[in-house]
Formats: C-alpha cells, sequence, structure tokens
C-alpha cells in the first residue's frame, strides 16, 4: 500500500481530492471490518497511515475551503 504525501495531494483538484478521499474511506472501512474478523494479520499498521491520509485530504480540503478556492 502506497502512503500519501502531502505535496502529491496539494496538486490534486478538489474533485480529484474529494475522489482520493472516498477511495481512502473505503479502504478504512474494509481494514476496519477485516480487524473486526480477525482476519487482518499483516496489515494491522496500515490502519493508522490510511486514516492519517484522510486526516491530510481533510486538512487540504479546509484550507482550500478558508482560501476561498
Amino acid at each position: 500500500m502506497v502512503r500519501n504525501r502531502i505535496k502529491t495531494l496539494r496538486e490534486l483538484n478538489n474533485a480529484d481530492l474529494k475522489d482520493k478521499l472516498d477511495d481512502l474511506k473505503v479502504d478504512l472501512a474494509k481494514l476496519r471490518s477485516e480487524g473486526s474478523k480477525g482476519t487482518l494479520k499483516k496489515d494491522a499498521g496500515v490502519i493508522r497511515w490510511k486514516r492519517r491520509d484522510i486526516a491530510r485530504a481533510l486538512t487540504i480540503l479546509s484550507e482550500r475551503e478558508k482560501q476561498g478556492k
């Protein structure tokens, strides 16, 4: 799984960033369901990075809203 860099997220426009955010949320939901079932073995640390990537995307979107873009 590839982590998202803040620089690459800032290069995306708002529509692409929202699509990326939706994809990240879906991935996180899948990982959490696997974790609750007990089938998530080696990817247990990925949940933390998905949450942080979601936070990065939300931060960029809120910054753009405040700037009026």
